[in-house]
This record gives structure tokens, sequence and C-alpha cells, in this order.
């Protein structure tokens, strides 16, 4: 009994040394937080090698994310990817078929997104620029003039083909009478362009612009399949566009490395921990288990030899 009791001693003690060994190295690598003294002498291997070494992993980790992860090249192959570009297209494709039954008006639709003062303020200073551009437009164009033009022209064909003008032969008294009419009415007509056009257009573009915002969104798809596809094709252009143009620029503004870097000085020890724990718990564990394994065999031949 002693010695079979003896050649279990070995390897009983060698798994206890490897597994307790294995396990306390793994705690050192992250505790104690903080420097402990004894006599005012620093105890050795405090802190923990990671708390230790915080600023030195933080640089090698922001530097190896960002030269091997976050670089050009990768994001560029993933984001322009074939399987990426066919997610952004059934993305739209699926939005789009929800719309086509979407019965809420555009306005309640926008409202998902937008307060109703935000929607209140985007319709009415949309409006009132679009209706000071249309006034503008027309205040410098010679509308007044073609439509002064255009009524005595019309008024005077009127009169000549009339038994009255046919009868007093009018046709020279009339053309005497076009110029001065002509300015005459041209003057009155720039005249109410000028007061009234904007009042006028700007009541008009809000009437229109709440027929539109009440309209069911289904009604403002239907029949338009060939736009929308044409927008999908534009969707996914743009898109392609802004990753092959623009993320190169966006890249050279952002120092992901320093991000990276700063995010992970910032980040409470204890909570790091936690993470890494959580993260490589399996892993961890078999170290342990690995070392009372280890120790088990070197205790059995320790014995033997």
């Amino acid at each position: 009994m002693n010695i079979e009791l003896s050649y279990l001693i070995g390897p009983l003690s060698g798994s206890i040394i490897g597994y307790f060994t294995n396990w306390l190295a793994i705690k050192m690598m992250f505790r104690p937080h903080q420097p402990k003294y004894i006599f005012g002498m620093k105890v050795p291997f405090t802190p923990g090698l990671i708390p230790k070494e915080r600023g030195r992993l933080a640089e090698a980790v922001g530097s190896s994310i960002s030269e091997n992860l976050m670089n050009r090249e990768v994001l560029e192959k993933n984001l322009l990817s074939e399987d990426m570009i066919t997610k952004i297209g059934d993305g739209y494709d699926t939005f789009i078929a929800k719309q086509k039954v979407n019965t809420e008006s555009l306005r309640t639709f926008l409202g998902h997104f937008l307060s109703k003062d935000d929607l209140d303020k985007i319709q009415s200073d949309t409006g009132s620029e679009l209706a000071a551009q249309i006034h503008s437009r027309l205040a410098d164009s010679n509308l007044g003039t073609m439509l002064a033009h255009a009524a005595v022209e019309h008024a005077i064909s009127k009169m000549e083909n009339s038994l009255l003008g046919i009868a007093f032969n009018a046709e020279q008294f009339l053309i005497l009478l076009q110029e001065p009419a002509e300015h005459l009415l041209s003057k009155h007509i720039n005249q109410i362009i000028s007061n009234n056009s904007e009042e006028i257009i700007t009541n008009l573009i809000g009437q229109e612009s709440d027929k539109l915002l009440d309209t069911p969104v289904c009604d403002l798809l239907r029949g338009h399949d060939e736009q929308l596809d044409q927008l999908r094709a534009i969707l996914l252009d743009g898109y392609r566009q802004v990753i092959s143009i623009h993320l190169p620029k966006i890249l050279s503004t952002i120092d992901i490395s320093r991000i990276i870097r700063d995010r992970i000085n910032e980040l409470d020890i204890e909570e790091g921990e936690k993470i890494i724990l959580a993260v490589m718990n399996k892993e961890l564990r078999a170290i342990v288990w690995l070392g009372a394994l280890l120790g088990c065999v070197i205790g059995a031949f320790s014995r033997l030899f």
C-alpha cells in the first residue's frame, strides 16, 4: 500500500504544483494593479505584467491594428467586396419593397426621422428660398414685356378681324397704338411681378408641398420603377466612389493608432482584465490544466527514474 501510494505522490504533487504555478502566472499578468512596497522597497513583479507594460502594449496594439487591420488596402478590399455591394443593394431593395406598400403619408414617414418642428422648418425654409429664387428670376427677366407684347398682339388681331375694324380700316390706327400700349401694359405687369409674385409663389409652393407631404408613400413610388432602378445604380456607384476617392483622405486625417492607444491607456485595469478574461477564459483555463498535466507527467517520470 505504501509503495502504491509513493507512486501516486509524485504525479499528484506535480499536478498540484503545475496547476498552481500556471494559475499564479496568469494572475500575476494582471495583479496586483498597483506596485506594492515593504519598508519602502518595491516588491518584485508588482504591478502585474499587463498593468506595468500597458503603455508599451497599447502602442504595439495600436500600431499593429493601424498597419495590418485598418489600413487602406484592407478596408477597401472589404468595403468594396462583391459581398458588401450585394448587401447594400439587397438592403435598398428591401427598403423600397416595404415603402411600395407603405400607406402612411410622406409627412408621417419623415416624422420617423425628423421632429415636427424640424420638418416644418425645412418645408418653410425650402419654400421661401425657392420662391425667392423664382421671384428673382422673374424680376430680372423680360416676362412683363413678352406678356404685354403677346396680349396687345392678340387684342389688335381681334380688333382687325372684327366688323368694326374692317368697316373703319383701323389697321394703321391700331399699329400706332401698339407700342405705347405694350409699354404701359409691360410696366404694370412688371410692377405686379415685383410687388406680389413672391407672396403668390410662396403660397403656391406651400400648398403644393402640403399636398406632397400628405400623399401616401406608396402612391409616390407607384409607376416609378425605372427611376428607382436608376437611383439604386446611382447609390451603389456613389458608394464605390466615396470609398475609392474619400477613404484615403479620411484615413489620412484619422490617427487610428493614436485613438486605439489612448483608448487602451484610458481603460481601467480591472475592466481590461475582465475583457481579456471574458475573451480568453477557455484558453487560459486550458493553460492552467495543461500545467497540471505536465506536472503530473514530470512527477511520474521523476518517480520512475
